[in-house]
């Protein structure tokens, strides 16, 4: 199994490119803290490059700057290439299948946009909430009488 999911802020606002097929791409890379401190004290983070292709790319591109946080969840590629100088290179990314926007780096709200369907609403209504101080089974009805039958463990 290849899988992998990544949060973290892109460090790099995208470009988004056209290969020679005529798909669009683009390349990130996402900042991820690590959840531990070094032996000084210090918090370090991982930087991790990811592919994001076709219309996918597009939403990135447009609504991703410099210090967007996002959740990607895709798997890991490796591939290699001859550099100019003749040697061999070899790369490790993550081909993104999915990219969610978690906020921006001052958190101007979220959106979620997956290869598909494309979700293009990026002004989406906040979600309602019920007030918690409130009893929210204070109209459910009678007693419910649950057996060590009815759970599933």
């Amino acid at each position: 199994m290849n899988n992998v999911t990544l949060v973290g802020r892109i460090t790099r606002t995208p470009e988004l490119r056209t290969i020679a097929n005529g798909q669009v791409t683009t390349t990130i890379t996402v900042a991820v803290n690590r959840p531990f401190t070094s032996a000084s004290g210090e918090r370090e983070a991982d930087f991790i490059t990811v592919v994001v292709w076709r219309k996918q790319a597009e939403n990135v591109c447009k609504y991703c700057t410099q210090g967007s946080l996002v959740g990607v969840t895709g798997r890991i590629q490796t591939r290699s290439y001859d550099g100019q100088d003749g040697q061999k290179r070899y790369v490790t990314e993550v081909v993104a299948d999915n990219v969610t926007f978690l906020g921006s780096k001052n958190n101007t709200g979220s959106a979620s946009f997956t290869e598909a369907p494309i979700n293009n609403n990026v002004n989406q209504s906040p979600i309602e909430t019920t007030d918690v101080t409130e009893d929210p089974f204070k109209n459910f009805g009678s007693e419910v009488v649950l057996t060590d039958d009815d759970l599933p463990f």
